[in-house]
């Protein structure tokens, strides 16, 4: 019994390790990609993609690590069935009901963390966002301009483009700025720029070695204009109050509320460790695999499955939110119906496991569990 609980413990960490590595990944480069299409079209500012990035991260970490312990159990236990090894559990009197308590023992440390994270650092890290992202639209408007893209103002009346940056990003090399002020278009073009803020709070540009061209739509008119230095002045932009979101409200609050939204926030919040703990005992008889059939038809299986229970969890939890369902019923339904169908696939894998030796061509001697319900 101490090796096989030795043997499986040991496989189960190296396995979840390096899923929990893939899957991280795979998000990372994910919502990297998504980051830096939205920086290169200057919706936010280059500084502010590894801020983001992080904390979005941790948003994602609950459902990461739910995922990592549900497949590292199901690629576990195939691999098992699949070289053969689960026939010498088996036979030495191991059934399949058997292998919950050390699965457990290694999913709950992990589910704990999932619980920790799920219904206190999410919430601060989603206000983090929304207290980052306020900071970003109160910028001005200069901090999103990106090399070689040009990037218009809040109102329209000004377009940026710069060539480049320094090594510091402080400086911009090779600028040009068109505004439109009292009914005359106006050219900026200059060598270099730099941001700088005065005394009373105002934000400038600062542009140098340049030329100024103005003059009216469709008139020969044009001054010109050669400066050493010339300060363009930044408006301020106004941000409105942000308005609290259920996913940034610690979840006592959300105990002690009772709006039908944040009783939904609160079952999805408390959804994350119980469908964790369902999957992990899922996975067990999920991994049951015919040597001669195709390997990954179980792994589709299981990340179907996972794809079903977090999209009707979704589908109940909008359900509470538009009082189409009472918040005792919540979302106690799906984990019902899912743990009936673990309930349901654990039988059946313990009822056809006796017969599962002859059906496959395996000569393996009966355990001691089933002699006994024989006997009997």
């Amino acid at each position: 019994m101490k090796i096989f609980k030795k043997s499986l413990a040991q496989e189960l960490i190296i396995t979840a390790a390096a899923l929990f590595l893939i899957l991280i990944g795979i998000v990372i480069a994910q919502r990297a990609g998504f980051l830096v299409g939205k920086a290169a079209k200057g919706w936010i500012p280059n500084d502010a993609l590894t801020t983001i990035l992080g904390f979005n991260m941790i948003r994602f970490l609950p459902a990461i690590l739910s995922l990592t312990i549900f497949l590292s159990v199901l690629l576990t236990l195939t691999r098992w069935y699949r070289d053969s090894e689960m026939v010498i559990w088996l036979s030495s009197g191991l059934g399949i009901t058997k292998w919950m308590r050390p699965i457990l023992s290694f999913a709950t440390p992990v589910i704990v963390i999932i619980s920790l994270l799920s219904f206190f650092v999410m919430p601060w890290a989603n206000q983090k966002v929304e207290d980052y992202q306020t900071q970003l639209k109160a910028r001005d408007e200069s901090s999103t301009v990106s090399p070689g893209v040009f990037k218009e103002s809040n109102n329209g009346e000004r377009v940026y483009f710069v060539e480049s940056f320094d090594e510091l990003g402080n400086v911009v090399k090779n600028v040009f700025i068109q505004s439109i002020q009292h009914q005359k278009t106006g050219i900026i073009v200059a060598n270099k720029g730099s941001r700088y803020t005065a005394e009373n709070e105002d934000r400038f540009i600062l542009l140098e070695n340049g030329r100024r061209y103005q003059g009216k739509p469709n008139s020969p008119q044009i001054s010109e204009t050669s400066f050493k230095s010339y300060a363009l002045r930044l408006e301020t932009k106004e941000v409105a109050a942000p308005i609290v979101k259920t996913e940034t409200i610690s979840s006592k609050s959300l105990l002690l509320s009772n709006n039908p939204r944040d009783k939904a926030e609160l079952q999805s919040r408390l959804a994350i460790p119980i469908s964790a703990i369902i999957l992990v005992l899922l996975a067990i008889p999920l991994s049951f695999v015919d040597p001669r059939a195709g390997r990954s038809l179980n792994l589709m299986l299981a990340v179907f499955i996972f794809i079903i229970y977090n999209n009707a969890l979704n589908i109940f939890e909008a359900w509470i939110t538009q009082s189409k369902i009472h918040p005792l019923i919540g979302l106690w339904p799906v984990h019902i119906v899912f743990a009936l169908f673990t309930a349901y696939l654990f039988y059946r894998r313990n009822y056809l496991l006796p017969f599962l030796p002859i059906k496959l061509g395996w000569r393996v001697p009966k355990s001691s569990e089933h002699i006994e319900k024989e006997v009997n």
